[in-house]
C-alpha cells in the first residue's frame, strides 16, 4: 500500500485554519466528504469520538486521526499542516502542525493498519516533517509525499 493510493490532491490542506481539535478535524473530514459524497459531520464525529479514547498525537509535531466511516468503499486520507499548532494532547506535549487523517471503510482490517504503520514510517524522518512544513503549498506538499512514499 502506498499513501498515493489513498490521498487525493484536493485532500491536502496547506493552511489549517482550525485552533481545536473539533475544528482541525472537521477541517481534515470535508474535502473526504466531498470527494466521497458523504457527509462530513459524520466523518469528523468519527473521528472525534476516537480521539476521546485517546489522543492520536503521536509525538515530533505529527498527528494521525483515524477511524472507520459508514459509506465509505475504501480507504481515504486528508493531509493538513497548522502554521501555529495546535494542542492536540499530543504524547510528548508539543503543538501539532502535521495531521494525516485515515478514513476507513467500516469493514476494513489489515488495510488500515497498514495505512497507519505507512503514515508513521513517512512521518519518521525530522528532514521529511521539515519538508513539509516548509512546503509553499498544497501541491508542493502532495508532491513530497508522493515522492516520500514511493521511495520506502
Amino acid at each position: 500500500m502506498h499513501i498515493s493510493d489513498i490521498l487525493r490532491p484536493d485532500c491536502v490542506i496547506a493552511d489549517l485554519s482550525g485552533a481545536t481539535v473539533a475544528s482541525v478535524l472537521a477541517e481534515l473530514a470535508r474535502p473526504v466528504a466531498a470527494a466521497g459524497g458523504l457527509d462530513a459531520g459524520a466523518l469528523s464525529a468519527g473521528l472525534l469520538a476516537r480521539e476521546r479514547l485517546g489522543s492520536t498525537g503521536i509525538g515530533e509535531g505529527v498527528a494521525v486521526p483515524h477511524c472507520k466511516a459508514p459509506g465509505l468503499a475504501a480507504l481515504q486520507c486528508a493531509l493538513g499542516r497548522s502554521g501555529e499548532g495546535i494542542d492536540f494532547r499530543a504524547l510528548d506535549g508539543k503543538p501539532t502542525r502535521i495531521f494525516v487523517a485515515l478514513f476507513a471503510p467500516e469493514r476494513a482490517g489489515a488495510e488500515h493498519l497498514q495505512a497507519l504503520a505507512r503514515v508513521s514510517r513517512l512521518l519518521k524522518r525530522p528532514e521529511f516533517r521539515r519538508a513539509l512544513l516548509e512546503a509553499p503549498d498544497a501541491a508542493a506538499m502532495y508532491r513530497l509525499i508522493v515522492d516520500e512514499d514511493g521511495r520506502l
